[in-house]
């Protein structure tokens, strides 16, 4: 199997997961968003220390020790992802699945205001056409809600400034993963230790299935995130950005179609008009994608004239 074919695969994969979880968090209740995020961290912790440890990489903590500055980047990125996870699921279990997709569709275009306002980056006329868009579909979707759809924009700018620390870190996903979780575990174990005490706690009260499944989460969390790296390394960015819209159409249908959320004509504009926003922004990605290309090709054929086949 080539590459590239590869790379599509886990990135579906990848994709695919994700767009599944409002059935999987659904399952969780009657265990609270807290409860729930707790669990999810503590399970990544466990699930990703065996996996570095079954690939013998737990010695890169030694050398993170020794780069202060790394630290400080990895728990904003912790304190980020948390928020992210938290709102997603609070989203979900308080029947607002729909509001979530609208988070994740407009997250790609909170990542090019975040380049705009926090990297000083230069927008392409197209860029700015969709941003201006997305904005007035936020409008729109203010009047339809009565207020901000302050859980899509929570999730779009705690992804997208996740997103940019990332890439300032630049840390492997396993590695950065366990990381960021060990970070809440802490805190999160203190919760569970709360819960158990009061006798709120519902792991383990519920039922060997339920308690399974809240087992699972680490799992779950950690396995997407693999397959979306394995998928990173092996497809350009352009195919990966198209790719990732699968998440939220699934999320959309399991709110509209299985949980039966409204989605009156307001609604529906508001989401229109991002996907309006969502396909100026991508149809310039992939030009620009198509125009960098033909320059390299171009400039590698001027300098090195003799690549050119010879004719005969």
């Amino acid at each position: 199997m080539t590459p590239l074919r590869l790379g599509y695969l886990y990135g579906l994969g990848a994709y695919l997961l994700w767009g599944f979880f409002p059935l999987y968090f659904k399952l969780l209740r009657p265990a609270g968003p807290l409860e729930i995020l707790a669990h999810r961290v503590v399970w990544s912790v466990a699930f990703v220390a065996l996996l570095l440890a079954a690939m013998r990489n737990i010695g890169f903590l030694r050398t993170l020790g020794r780069r202060p500055r790394v630290l400080a980047g990895i728990g904003a990125a912790a304190a980020l992802i948390g928020l992210n996870w938290f709102t997603y699921i609070y989203g979900v279990n308080s029947d607002r699945v729909v509001e979530t997709a609208l988070g994740y569709f407009i997250n790609p275009l909170v990542v090019v205001l975040l380049g705009v306002l926090v990297l000083r980056e230069r927008l392409r006329p197209a860029q700015w056409v969709a941003l201006g868009v997305g904005a007035l579909a936020v409008a729109v979707l203010t009047v339809d809600y009565g207020q901000l759809p302050y859980l899509a924009l929570t999730l779009a700018f705690s992804f997208g400034g996740y997103s940019l620390v990332k890439k300032r870190l630049g840390l492997p996903a396993a590695e950065g993963l366990f990381v960021e979780s060990a970070v809440l575990a802490l805190p999160a174990l203190a919760y569970l230790g709360w819960l158990t005490a009061t006798g709120d706690v519902a792991f383990g009260h519920v039922s060997a299935g339920h308690t399974a499944l809240l087992v699972l989460a680490g799992a779950m969390t950690a396995i997407p995130l693999l397959l979306f790296a394995g998928a990173a390394n092996r497809l350009p960015l352009t195919a990966l950005g198209m790719i990732q819209y699968v998440t939220p159409v699934l999320q959309l249908g399991w709110g509209v179609l299985i949980f039966h959320e409204p989605m009156p004509p307001a609604r529906l504009a508001g989401f229109a008009l991002v996907w309006l926003a969502l396909i100026v922004f991508t149809a310039d990605a992939v030009r620009h994608a198509r125009l960098s290309r033909r320059a390299r090709l171009a400039a590698a054929l001027v300098t090195a004239p003799d690549a050119l086949p010879t004719p005969r």
